[in-house]
Protein backbone atom coordinates (compact mmCIF):
# COMPACT_ATOMS: atom_id res chain seq x y z
CA UNK A 1 0.00 0.00 0.00
CA UNK A 2 1.47 3.36 -1.05
CA UNK A 3 1.60 6.23 1.45
CA UNK A 4 -0.65 9.23 1.05
CA UNK A 5 1.27 11.83 -1.01
CA UNK A 6 1.54 14.34 1.80
CA UNK A 7 2.80 11.64 4.19
CA UNK A 8 5.72 10.67 1.94
CA UNK A 9 8.59 12.22 3.96
CA UNK A 10 7.28 10.78 7.21
CA UNK A 11 6.63 7.47 5.45
CA UNK A 12 10.25 7.30 4.29
CA UNK A 13 11.53 7.95 7.79
CA UNK A 14 9.39 5.09 9.09
CA UNK A 15 10.37 2.90 6.12
CA UNK A 16 14.08 3.38 6.78
CA UNK A 17 13.48 2.48 10.43
CA UNK A 18 11.88 -0.77 9.27
CA UNK A 19 14.82 -1.51 6.94
CA UNK A 20 17.28 -1.03 9.80
CA UNK A 21 15.15 -3.18 12.12
CA UNK A 22 15.23 -5.92 9.48
CA UNK A 23 19.03 -5.63 9.31
CA UNK A 24 19.26 -5.97 13.09
CA UNK A 25 17.06 -9.08 12.96
CA UNK A 26 19.36 -10.61 10.32
CA UNK A 27 22.43 -9.89 12.46
CA UNK A 28 20.71 -11.57 15.38
CA UNK A 29 20.18 -14.65 13.21
CA UNK A 30 23.89 -14.72 12.28
CA UNK A 31 24.96 -14.24 15.87
CA UNK A 32 26.55 -10.83 15.26
CA UNK A 33 24.05 -9.32 17.72
CA UNK A 34 22.55 -10.88 20.86
CA UNK A 35 19.09 -12.35 20.42
CA UNK A 36 17.68 -10.11 23.17
CA UNK A 37 18.88 -6.86 21.53
CA UNK A 38 16.02 -4.42 21.85
CA UNK A 39 16.97 -0.90 20.79
CA UNK A 40 14.59 1.65 19.33
CA UNK A 41 15.79 2.58 15.85
CA UNK A 42 16.35 6.32 15.52
CA UNK A 43 16.23 7.93 12.08
CA UNK A 44 16.54 11.67 11.63
CA UNK A 45 16.41 14.04 8.70
CA UNK A 46 19.95 15.08 7.70
CA UNK A 47 20.67 18.78 8.12
CA UNK A 48 23.63 18.67 5.72
CA UNK A 49 22.84 17.69 2.11
CA UNK A 50 26.26 16.04 1.81
CA UNK A 51 25.19 13.52 4.45
CA UNK A 52 22.20 12.28 2.51
CA UNK A 53 18.50 12.68 3.26
CA UNK A 54 18.24 10.64 6.46
CA UNK A 55 20.75 9.35 9.00
CA UNK A 56 20.83 6.85 11.88
CA UNK A 57 23.16 6.35 14.84
CA UNK A 58 22.04 2.73 15.28
CA UNK A 59 25.58 1.31 15.02
CA UNK A 60 26.79 3.64 17.77
CA UNK A 61 23.88 2.53 19.96
CA UNK A 62 24.58 -1.20 19.50
CA UNK A 63 28.38 -1.29 19.29
CA UNK A 64 28.73 -2.02 23.00
CA UNK A 65 26.39 -5.04 22.98
CA UNK A 66 27.93 -6.23 19.68
CA UNK A 67 31.41 -5.87 21.20
CA UNK A 68 32.84 -4.39 17.99
CA UNK A 69 33.68 -0.83 16.91
CA UNK A 70 30.65 1.17 15.78
CA UNK A 71 31.97 1.62 12.25
CA UNK A 72 32.56 -2.12 11.88
CA UNK A 73 29.02 -2.81 13.06
CA UNK A 74 27.71 -0.13 10.70
CA UNK A 75 29.31 -1.97 7.77
CA UNK A 76 27.58 -5.20 8.80
CA UNK A 77 24.24 -3.42 9.21
CA UNK A 78 24.52 -1.88 5.73
CA UNK A 79 25.30 -5.30 4.24
CA UNK A 80 22.05 -6.68 5.69
CA UNK A 81 19.71 -3.81 4.80
CA UNK A 82 17.01 -5.13 2.43
CA UNK A 83 16.76 -3.61 -1.04
CA UNK A 84 14.30 -0.75 -1.44
CA UNK A 85 13.57 1.07 -4.70
CA UNK A 86 13.28 4.41 -2.88
CA UNK A 87 16.87 4.21 -1.59
CA UNK A 88 19.55 5.32 -4.06
CA UNK A 89 22.59 4.86 -1.82
CA UNK A 90 23.62 4.06 1.75
CA UNK A 91 27.01 5.01 3.15
CA UNK A 92 28.83 5.28 6.47
CA UNK A 93 30.23 8.51 7.90
CA UNK A 94 32.43 9.39 10.85
CA UNK A 95 32.52 6.92 13.73
CA UNK A 96 29.59 4.91 12.39
CA UNK A 97 26.65 7.04 11.26
CA UNK A 98 24.58 5.40 8.51
CA UNK A 99 23.41 7.88 5.83
CA UNK A 100 20.57 7.22 3.38
CA UNK A 101 20.25 8.92 0.01
CA UNK A 102 16.80 8.75 -1.60
CA UNK A 103 16.34 8.26 -5.33
CA UNK A 104 16.64 11.30 -7.58
CA UNK A 105 13.45 13.28 -8.04
CA UNK A 106 11.68 12.15 -4.90
CA UNK A 107 11.73 15.66 -3.43
CA UNK A 108 10.32 17.19 -6.61
CA UNK A 109 7.15 15.16 -6.11
CA UNK A 110 6.57 17.39 -3.12
CA UNK A 111 5.41 20.32 -5.26
CA UNK A 112 2.65 18.23 -6.79
CA UNK A 113 1.66 16.96 -3.36
CA UNK A 114 1.45 20.48 -1.92
CA UNK A 115 -0.65 21.85 -4.76
CA UNK A 116 -2.94 18.86 -4.48
CA UNK A 117 -3.28 19.01 -0.70
CA UNK A 118 -3.42 22.82 -0.37
CA UNK A 119 -4.54 23.80 3.15
CA UNK A 120 -4.50 20.12 4.22
CA UNK A 121 -0.86 19.60 3.29
CA UNK A 122 1.02 18.73 6.45
CA UNK A 123 -2.08 17.29 8.14
CA UNK A 124 -2.44 13.58 8.68
CA UNK A 125 -5.05 11.91 6.52
CA UNK A 126 -5.39 9.13 9.07
CA UNK A 127 -7.53 10.17 12.04
CA UNK A 128 -7.04 8.36 15.31
CA UNK A 129 -9.60 7.58 17.98
CA UNK A 130 -7.42 9.21 20.65
CA UNK A 131 -9.30 11.82 22.65
CA UNK A 132 -7.11 14.46 24.26
CA UNK A 133 -8.19 17.09 26.79
CA UNK A 134 -5.98 20.16 27.05
CA UNK A 135 -6.59 22.44 30.01
CA UNK A 136 -4.69 25.70 29.74
CA UNK A 137 -4.63 29.34 30.87
CA UNK A 138 -7.18 28.78 33.72
CA UNK A 139 -6.12 32.08 35.29
CA UNK A 140 -7.99 33.06 38.45
CA UNK A 141 -10.71 35.55 37.48
CA UNK A 142 -9.33 38.17 39.86
CA UNK A 143 -7.99 40.54 37.24
CA UNK A 144 -7.14 40.97 33.57
CA UNK A 145 -4.90 38.46 31.83
CA UNK A 146 -1.27 39.53 31.91
CA UNK A 147 1.65 38.69 29.64
CA UNK A 148 2.48 35.57 31.66
CA UNK A 149 -0.96 34.14 30.91
CA UNK A 150 -0.43 35.01 27.25
CA UNK A 151 2.43 32.58 26.88
CA UNK A 152 0.39 29.70 28.27
CA UNK A 153 -2.50 30.67 26.02
CA UNK A 154 -0.35 30.77 22.88
CA UNK A 155 1.36 27.51 23.76
CA UNK A 156 -1.84 25.63 24.58
CA UNK A 157 -3.68 26.82 21.49
CA UNK A 158 -0.74 25.91 19.24
CA UNK A 159 -0.31 22.36 20.55
CA UNK A 160 -4.06 21.85 20.21
CA UNK A 161 -3.77 22.72 16.50
CA UNK A 162 -0.74 20.46 16.12
CA UNK A 163 -2.45 17.49 17.75
CA UNK A 164 -5.48 17.95 15.52
CA UNK A 165 -3.19 18.16 12.49
CA UNK A 166 -1.71 14.83 13.60
CA UNK A 167 -5.20 13.32 13.51
CA UNK A 168 -6.24 13.38 17.19
CA UNK A 169 -9.53 14.57 18.67
CA UNK A 170 -8.82 17.53 20.92
CA UNK A 171 -10.96 19.35 23.47
CA UNK A 172 -9.80 22.68 24.88
CA UNK A 173 -10.87 23.55 28.42
CA UNK A 174 -10.56 26.56 30.72
CA UNK A 175 -10.98 25.83 34.45
CA UNK A 176 -12.52 28.83 36.20
CA UNK A 177 -11.32 29.04 39.81
CA UNK A 178 -14.42 30.86 41.02
CA UNK A 179 -14.51 29.78 44.68
CA UNK A 180 -12.28 30.20 47.71
CA UNK A 181 -10.40 32.96 49.47
CA UNK A 182 -9.20 34.73 46.31
CA UNK A 183 -12.82 35.28 45.34
CA UNK A 184 -13.51 36.72 48.79
CA UNK A 185 -10.57 39.11 48.43
CA UNK A 186 -11.89 40.13 45.02
CA UNK A 187 -15.36 40.80 46.43
CA UNK A 188 -14.13 42.99 49.30
CA UNK A 189 -11.69 44.82 47.01
CA UNK A 190 -14.60 45.87 44.82
CA UNK A 191 -16.79 46.64 47.84
CA UNK A 192 -14.21 48.89 49.47
CA UNK A 193 -13.71 50.87 46.26
CA UNK A 194 -17.50 51.09 45.96
CA UNK A 195 -17.67 52.52 49.47
CA UNK A 196 -15.08 55.13 48.52
CA UNK A 197 -17.23 56.11 45.55
CA UNK A 198 -20.10 56.47 48.02
CA UNK A 199 -18.03 59.05 49.90
CA UNK A 200 -16.59 56.85 52.64
CA UNK A 201 -12.99 57.55 53.67
CA UNK A 202 -11.04 54.41 54.46
CA UNK A 203 -7.63 52.80 54.21
CA UNK A 204 -7.48 50.31 51.33
CA UNK A 205 -5.72 47.08 52.44
CA UNK A 206 -2.28 46.50 50.93
CA UNK A 207 -3.15 42.90 50.09
CA UNK A 208 -6.43 43.66 48.33
CA UNK A 209 -6.46 43.93 44.52
CA UNK A 210 -5.10 47.34 43.61
CA UNK A 211 -5.58 47.67 39.85
CA UNK A 212 -7.66 50.30 38.10
CA UNK A 213 -9.97 47.53 36.91
CA UNK A 214 -11.26 47.26 40.51
CA UNK A 215 -12.31 50.93 40.35
CA UNK A 216 -14.05 50.26 37.03
CA UNK A 217 -16.04 47.34 38.44
CA UNK A 218 -16.91 49.31 41.59
CA UNK A 219 -18.11 52.23 39.46
CA UNK A 220 -20.39 49.92 37.48
CA UNK A 221 -21.80 48.45 40.69
CA UNK A 222 -22.44 51.96 42.02
CA UNK A 223 -24.21 53.03 38.83
CA UNK A 224 -26.50 50.01 38.88
CA UNK A 225 -27.10 49.65 42.63
CA UNK A 226 -26.64 53.19 43.93
CA UNK A 227 -26.33 52.95 47.77
CA UNK A 228 -27.67 49.40 48.14
CA UNK A 229 -24.37 48.13 49.57
CA UNK A 230 -23.42 51.24 51.52
CA UNK A 231 -22.26 50.93 55.14
CA UNK A 232 -20.30 53.48 57.17
CA UNK A 233 -16.54 53.01 57.06
CA UNK A 234 -16.36 52.65 60.84
CA UNK A 235 -18.59 49.55 60.60
CA UNK A 236 -16.32 48.01 57.99
CA UNK A 237 -12.78 48.82 59.11
CA UNK A 238 -10.88 49.46 62.30
CA UNK A 239 -10.16 53.18 61.88
CA UNK A 240 -7.99 53.56 64.98
CA UNK A 241 -4.28 54.42 64.53
CA UNK A 242 -2.52 51.20 63.61
CA UNK A 243 -5.80 49.59 62.64
CA UNK A 244 -4.67 49.04 59.07
CA UNK A 245 -1.54 46.91 59.33
CA UNK A 246 0.97 46.56 56.51
CA UNK A 247 2.97 43.66 57.92
CA UNK A 248 2.17 40.57 55.86
CA UNK A 249 0.90 38.30 58.65
CA UNK A 250 -1.20 41.03 60.25
CA UNK A 251 -2.38 42.21 56.85
CA UNK A 252 -3.69 38.74 56.04
CA UNK A 253 -5.63 38.58 59.31
CA UNK A 254 -6.88 42.09 58.66
CA UNK A 255 -8.35 41.31 55.26
CA UNK A 256 -9.86 38.08 56.59
CA UNK A 257 -11.63 40.21 59.21
CA UNK A 258 -12.95 42.51 56.47
CA UNK A 259 -14.24 39.51 54.52
CA UNK A 260 -16.05 38.28 57.61
CA UNK A 261 -17.52 41.75 58.23
CA UNK A 262 -18.61 42.05 54.57
CA UNK A 263 -20.49 38.77 54.67
CA UNK A 264 -22.24 39.85 57.87
CA UNK A 265 -23.17 43.39 56.80
CA UNK A 266 -24.18 42.55 53.24
CA UNK A 267 -25.92 39.29 54.15
CA UNK A 268 -25.78 36.31 51.81
CA UNK A 269 -27.77 37.83 48.93
CA UNK A 270 -25.89 41.11 48.90
CA UNK A 271 -22.49 39.48 49.11
CA UNK A 272 -23.31 37.01 46.31
CA UNK A 273 -24.59 39.84 44.13
CA UNK A 274 -21.39 41.83 44.60
CA UNK A 275 -19.12 38.84 44.04
CA UNK A 276 -21.18 37.66 41.08
CA UNK A 277 -20.93 41.07 39.43
CA UNK A 278 -17.13 41.15 39.80
CA UNK A 279 -16.73 37.53 38.72
CA UNK A 280 -18.96 37.87 35.65
CA UNK A 281 -17.22 41.07 34.58
CA UNK A 282 -13.72 39.65 34.84
CA UNK A 283 -14.62 36.28 33.28
CA UNK A 284 -16.26 38.08 30.37
CA UNK A 285 -13.18 40.26 29.93
CA UNK A 286 -10.88 37.22 30.03
CA UNK A 287 -12.98 35.42 27.43
CA UNK A 288 -12.97 38.49 25.19
CA UNK A 289 -9.20 38.97 25.58
CA UNK A 290 -8.55 35.38 24.59
CA UNK A 291 -10.87 35.51 21.60
CA UNK A 292 -9.07 38.64 20.37
CA UNK A 293 -5.86 36.66 20.82
CA UNK A 294 -7.29 33.87 18.61
CA UNK A 295 -7.62 31.49 21.59
CA UNK A 296 -10.96 29.75 22.04
CA UNK A 297 -12.18 26.97 24.30
CA UNK A 298 -14.68 24.16 23.82
CA UNK A 299 -15.65 24.33 27.48
CA UNK A 300 -15.39 26.78 30.36
CA UNK A 301 -15.52 24.58 33.46
CA UNK A 302 -16.59 26.35 36.67
CA UNK A 303 -15.11 25.21 39.96
CA UNK A 304 -18.47 26.04 41.53
CA UNK A 305 -20.08 23.36 39.36
CA UNK A 306 -18.13 20.65 41.20
CA UNK A 307 -20.24 21.16 44.29
CA UNK A 308 -19.39 20.28 47.86
CA UNK A 309 -20.83 16.78 47.45
CA UNK A 310 -18.31 15.91 44.71
CA UNK A 311 -15.42 17.13 46.83
CA UNK A 312 -16.72 15.22 49.86
CA UNK A 313 -16.93 12.01 47.81
CA UNK A 314 -13.24 12.38 46.94
CA UNK A 315 -12.33 13.00 50.58
CA UNK A 316 -14.34 9.96 51.66
CA UNK A 317 -12.60 7.75 49.10
CA UNK A 318 -9.17 8.91 50.22
CA UNK A 319 -10.12 8.38 53.87
CA UNK A 320 -11.53 4.91 53.25
CA UNK A 321 -8.22 3.86 51.71
CA UNK A 322 -6.20 5.25 54.60
CA UNK A 323 -4.72 8.20 52.72
CA UNK A 324 -5.83 10.99 55.08
CA UNK A 325 -5.38 11.88 58.75
CA UNK A 326 -6.29 14.65 61.19
CA UNK A 327 -3.71 17.04 62.59
CA UNK A 328 -4.28 20.22 64.64
CA UNK A 329 -7.89 20.37 63.51
CA UNK A 330 -7.06 20.06 59.79
CA UNK A 331 -7.43 17.12 57.40
CA UNK A 332 -4.24 16.15 55.54
CA UNK A 333 -3.52 13.88 52.56
CA UNK A 334 -0.61 11.44 52.95
CA UNK A 335 1.02 12.58 49.72
CA UNK A 336 4.51 11.70 51.00
CA UNK A 337 3.51 8.05 50.59
CA UNK A 338 3.45 8.71 46.84
CA UNK A 339 6.67 10.67 46.50
CA UNK A 340 5.62 14.20 47.48
CA UNK A 341 7.94 16.19 49.76
CA UNK A 342 5.31 16.70 52.46
CA UNK A 343 1.70 15.87 53.28
CA UNK A 344 -0.90 18.34 52.01
CA UNK A 345 -3.87 20.01 53.69
CA UNK A 346 -7.28 19.12 52.29
CA UNK A 347 -9.55 20.72 54.88
CA UNK A 348 -8.39 23.76 56.83
CA UNK A 349 -8.90 24.26 60.55
CA UNK A 350 -11.90 26.47 59.76
CA UNK A 351 -13.56 23.54 58.01
CA UNK A 352 -13.18 24.91 54.48
CA UNK A 353 -11.63 22.80 51.70
CA UNK A 354 -8.37 23.95 50.17
CA UNK A 355 -7.92 24.66 46.47
CA UNK A 356 -6.05 21.36 46.28
CA UNK A 357 -9.11 19.44 47.50
CA UNK A 358 -11.38 20.87 44.81
CA UNK A 359 -8.65 20.42 42.20
CA UNK A 360 -8.47 16.71 43.00
CA UNK A 361 -12.20 16.46 42.40
CA UNK A 362 -11.83 18.34 39.12
CA UNK A 363 -9.09 16.01 37.89
CA UNK A 364 -11.11 12.97 38.90
CA UNK A 365 -13.93 14.36 36.78
CA UNK A 366 -11.47 14.64 33.87
CA UNK A 367 -10.61 10.95 34.20
CA UNK A 368 -14.29 10.06 34.36
CA UNK A 369 -14.86 11.72 30.99
CA UNK A 370 -12.80 8.96 29.36
CA UNK A 371 -10.09 10.94 27.62
CA UNK A 372 -7.07 8.96 26.49
CA UNK A 373 -4.71 11.75 27.46
CA UNK A 374 -5.05 14.66 29.86
CA UNK A 375 -2.70 17.59 29.30
CA UNK A 376 -2.39 20.35 31.89
CA UNK A 377 -0.50 23.51 30.98
CA UNK A 378 0.44 25.36 34.14
CA UNK A 379 2.65 28.27 35.02
CA UNK A 380 6.15 27.56 36.29
CA UNK A 381 5.09 28.64 39.78
CA UNK A 382 3.06 25.39 39.97
CA UNK A 383 6.20 23.23 39.94
CA UNK A 384 5.64 22.01 43.49
CA UNK A 385 1.99 21.30 42.70
CA UNK A 386 2.77 18.61 40.13
CA UNK A 387 3.88 15.93 42.58
CA UNK A 388 0.88 16.32 44.87
CA UNK A 389 -1.60 16.09 41.98
CA UNK A 390 0.08 12.99 40.59
CA UNK A 391 0.08 11.57 44.13
CA UNK A 392 -3.64 12.22 44.53
CA UNK A 393 -4.50 10.51 41.24
CA UNK A 394 -2.34 7.53 42.17
CA UNK A 395 -4.06 7.31 45.56
CA UNK A 396 -7.42 7.27 43.78
CA UNK A 397 -6.28 4.38 41.59
CA UNK A 398 -5.96 6.34 38.36
CA UNK A 399 -3.40 5.76 35.62
CA UNK A 400 -1.04 8.70 36.12
CA UNK A 401 0.50 7.96 32.73
CA UNK A 402 -2.60 9.50 31.16
CA UNK A 403 -1.96 12.81 32.94
CA UNK A 404 0.78 14.99 31.50
CA UNK A 405 1.60 18.27 33.22
CA UNK A 406 3.61 20.86 31.30
CA UNK A 407 5.04 23.95 32.94
CA UNK A 408 5.34 27.20 31.02
CA UNK A 409 8.05 29.53 32.21
CA UNK A 410 7.32 33.19 32.70
CA UNK A 411 7.76 35.72 29.88
CA UNK A 412 9.76 38.81 30.78
CA UNK A 413 9.07 41.93 28.75
CA UNK A 414 11.81 44.31 27.73
CA UNK A 415 11.41 47.82 26.34
CA UNK A 416 14.39 49.98 25.40
CA UNK A 417 16.58 47.38 27.03
CA UNK A 418 14.80 47.60 30.39
CA UNK A 419 12.68 44.91 32.01
CA UNK A 420 9.07 45.92 32.69
CA UNK A 421 7.53 45.33 36.18
CA UNK A 422 5.00 42.63 36.91
CA UNK A 423 2.82 42.27 40.04
CA UNK A 424 -0.83 41.25 39.82
CA UNK A 425 -1.88 42.18 43.37
CA UNK A 426 -0.31 45.68 43.20
CA UNK A 427 -1.74 46.30 39.75
CA UNK A 428 1.69 46.98 38.23
CA UNK A 429 1.65 44.70 35.23
CA UNK A 430 1.33 44.68 31.46
CA UNK A 431 -1.94 43.09 30.42
CA UNK A 432 -2.28 40.75 27.50
CA UNK A 433 -4.61 43.31 25.94
CA UNK A 434 -1.95 46.03 26.18
CA UNK A 435 0.63 43.74 24.64
CA UNK A 436 -1.66 42.79 21.78
CA UNK A 437 -2.48 46.44 21.04
CA UNK A 438 1.17 47.47 21.18
CA UNK A 439 2.75 44.80 18.97
CA UNK A 440 -0.24 43.04 17.40
CA UNK A 441 -1.67 39.59 17.81
CA UNK A 442 0.60 37.99 15.20
CA UNK A 443 3.89 39.09 16.72
CA UNK A 444 2.74 38.13 20.22
CA UNK A 445 1.57 34.65 19.18
CA UNK A 446 4.78 34.00 17.21
CA UNK A 447 7.20 35.27 19.87
CA UNK A 448 5.44 33.38 22.67
CA UNK A 449 6.16 29.97 21.08
CA UNK A 450 9.69 30.64 19.84
CA UNK A 451 11.21 28.74 22.75
CA UNK A 452 10.46 25.47 24.51
CA UNK A 453 7.79 26.02 27.13
CA UNK A 454 10.18 25.14 29.97
CA UNK A 455 12.69 27.77 28.85
CA UNK A 456 12.56 31.37 30.05
CA UNK A 457 11.41 33.82 27.41
CA UNK A 458 12.76 37.33 27.13
CA UNK A 459 10.25 39.22 25.03
CA UNK A 460 11.86 42.16 23.22
CA UNK A 461 9.04 44.57 22.37
CA UNK A 462 11.27 46.71 20.16
CA UNK A 463 12.28 43.70 18.06
CA UNK A 464 8.67 42.48 17.83
CA UNK A 465 7.57 45.79 16.27
CA UNK A 466 10.55 46.24 13.95
CA UNK A 467 10.21 45.76 10.21
CA UNK A 468 13.55 44.09 9.58
CA UNK A 469 14.76 40.59 8.85
CA UNK A 470 15.87 40.39 12.49
CA UNK A 471 12.19 40.25 13.46
CA UNK A 472 11.34 36.57 12.83
CA UNK A 473 7.60 36.98 12.37
CA UNK A 474 8.07 39.89 9.97
CA UNK A 475 10.69 37.88 8.07
CA UNK A 476 8.33 34.91 7.61
CA UNK A 477 5.27 37.00 6.78
CA UNK A 478 7.27 39.08 4.31
CA UNK A 479 8.23 35.90 2.44
CA UNK A 480 4.53 35.12 2.01
CA UNK A 481 3.68 38.69 0.97
CA UNK A 482 6.55 38.72 -1.54
CA UNK A 483 5.23 35.54 -3.16
CA UNK A 484 1.75 37.04 -3.38
CA UNK A 485 3.21 40.08 -5.12
CA UNK A 486 5.04 37.94 -7.70
CA UNK A 487 1.94 35.86 -8.41
CA UNK A 488 -0.10 39.03 -8.95
CA UNK A 489 2.50 40.35 -11.39
CA UNK A 490 2.28 37.24 -13.54
CA UNK A 491 0.64 38.15 -16.85
CA UNK A 492 -0.54 34.57 -17.33
CA UNK A 493 -1.53 33.24 -13.90
CA UNK A 494 -2.03 29.49 -13.76
CA UNK A 495 -4.54 27.64 -11.60
CA UNK A 496 -3.24 25.12 -9.08
CA UNK A 497 -4.73 22.29 -11.13
CA UNK A 498 -2.52 23.34 -14.04
CA UNK A 499 0.55 24.00 -11.94
CA UNK A 500 0.30 20.50 -10.46
CA UNK A 501 1.30 18.98 -13.81
CA UNK A 502 3.99 21.50 -14.69
CA UNK A 503 7.38 19.84 -15.29
CA UNK A 504 9.78 20.28 -12.35
CA UNK A 505 12.79 19.47 -14.53
CA UNK A 506 14.06 23.05 -14.95
CA UNK A 507 14.43 23.45 -11.16
CA UNK A 508 18.05 22.33 -10.89
CA UNK A 509 19.88 25.15 -9.08
CA UNK A 510 21.11 24.68 -5.52
CA UNK A 511 18.66 27.34 -4.27
CA UNK A 512 15.72 25.65 -5.97
CA UNK A 513 16.64 22.17 -4.76
CA UNK A 514 17.21 23.43 -1.22
CA UNK A 515 13.80 25.13 -1.19
CA UNK A 516 12.06 22.00 -2.47
CA UNK A 517 13.77 19.86 0.14
CA UNK A 518 12.70 22.31 2.83
CA UNK A 519 9.09 22.12 1.66
CA UNK A 520 9.21 18.31 1.77
CA UNK A 521 10.07 18.43 5.47
CA UNK A 522 6.87 20.20 6.52
CA UNK A 523 4.68 17.12 7.24
CA UNK A 524 7.52 15.57 9.22
CA UNK A 525 7.98 18.81 11.19
CA UNK A 526 4.27 18.93 12.02
CA UNK A 527 4.24 15.33 13.24
CA UNK A 528 7.39 15.84 15.32
CA UNK A 529 6.03 19.06 16.83
CA UNK A 530 2.78 17.27 17.71
CA UNK A 531 4.55 14.25 19.20
CA UNK A 532 6.84 16.43 21.31
CA UNK A 533 4.18 19.08 22.07
CA UNK A 534 6.69 21.60 20.77
CA UNK A 535 5.32 24.41 18.57
CA UNK A 536 8.77 26.03 18.50
CA UNK A 537 9.66 23.33 15.94
CA UNK A 538 7.17 24.94 13.55
CA UNK A 539 8.59 28.38 14.32
CA UNK A 540 12.09 27.17 13.47
CA UNK A 541 10.83 25.42 10.37
CA UNK A 542 9.08 28.56 9.09
CA UNK A 543 12.15 30.68 9.69
CA UNK A 544 14.30 28.22 7.75
CA UNK A 545 11.73 28.00 4.96
CA UNK A 546 11.54 31.80 4.69
CA UNK A 547 15.32 31.96 4.60
CA UNK A 548 15.47 29.35 1.83
CA UNK A 549 12.86 31.27 -0.16
CA UNK A 550 14.63 34.63 0.23
CA UNK A 551 17.89 33.05 -0.94
CA UNK A 552 16.09 31.60 -3.95
CA UNK A 553 14.45 34.96 -4.69
CA UNK A 554 17.74 36.84 -4.49
CA UNK A 555 19.41 34.35 -6.84
CA UNK A 556 16.70 33.87 -9.45
CA UNK A 557 14.04 35.84 -11.28
CA UNK A 558 10.70 34.06 -11.36
CA UNK A 559 8.91 35.81 -14.21
CA UNK A 560 11.49 35.04 -16.88
CA UNK A 561 10.63 35.02 -20.62
CA UNK A 562 11.21 31.26 -21.01
CA UNK A 563 7.81 29.63 -20.50
CA UNK A 564 9.02 26.32 -19.04
CA UNK A 565 11.31 27.94 -16.48
CA UNK A 566 8.75 30.60 -15.56
CA UNK A 567 5.99 28.05 -14.98
CA UNK A 568 8.27 25.74 -13.00
CA UNK A 569 9.26 28.60 -10.70
CA UNK A 570 5.66 29.74 -10.38
CA UNK A 571 4.87 26.20 -9.27
CA UNK A 572 7.70 26.36 -6.74
CA UNK A 573 6.72 29.69 -5.19
CA UNK A 574 3.01 28.80 -5.12
CA UNK A 575 3.88 25.63 -3.19
CA UNK A 576 6.04 27.71 -0.86
CA UNK A 577 3.15 30.13 -0.33
CA UNK A 578 0.82 27.28 0.66
CA UNK A 579 3.27 25.81 3.18
CA UNK A 580 4.05 29.20 4.73
CA UNK A 581 0.33 29.82 5.15
CA UNK A 582 -0.30 26.35 6.59
CA UNK A 583 2.54 26.68 9.08
CA UNK A 584 1.49 30.15 10.23
CA UNK A 585 -2.08 28.94 10.64
CA UNK A 586 -0.94 26.28 13.11
CA UNK A 587 0.32 29.16 15.26
CA UNK A 588 -2.76 31.36 14.62
CA UNK A 589 -0.55 33.89 12.84
CA UNK A 590 -1.88 35.55 9.69
CA UNK A 591 -0.29 35.24 6.25
CA UNK A 592 -0.62 38.76 4.79
CA UNK A 593 -0.72 39.32 1.04
CA UNK A 594 1.06 42.65 1.30
CA UNK A 595 3.21 44.41 3.88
Amino acid sequence: MQPAPQDYPFFMQAQISKLLAAAVSSLQDTGDLPADTNTEVQVTRSKDNTHGDFASNLALQLSKVAKVPARTLAEKIVEHIPQDSSIAKVDIAGPGFINFYLRTGHEAETLHQILQGKERFGHSKTHTDRKILIEFVSANPTGPLHVGHGRGAAYGASIAHLLEAAGHKVQREYYINDTGRQMDILAVSVWLRYLELCGQILHFPVNAYQGDYIWDIAASVHREHDDDFLHPAEEVLDLRPGGHPDEEADAERHIDAIISKAKKLLAEDGYKTLLGYALDTLTRDIRNDLEQFAVTFDQWYSEQSLGQARIQDVLNTLAENGHTYQKDGALLFRSTAFGDEKDRVLIRKNGKPTYFASDIAYHLDKYDRNFDQLINIWGADHHGYMARMQAAMQALGKDTGRLQILLVQFANLYKNGERLPMSTRSGEFVTLRQLRKQIGKDAARFFYVMRRCEQHLEFDLDLATSKTQDNPVYYVQYAHARICSILKQSTSPLQDEVLEDIDDGPLVSIQEKTLIKQLAQFPESVRTAADQLAPHIIVNYLRELASSFHRFYNAHQVLVPETEMRNARLKLIRATQIVLCNGLKLLDVSAPEQM
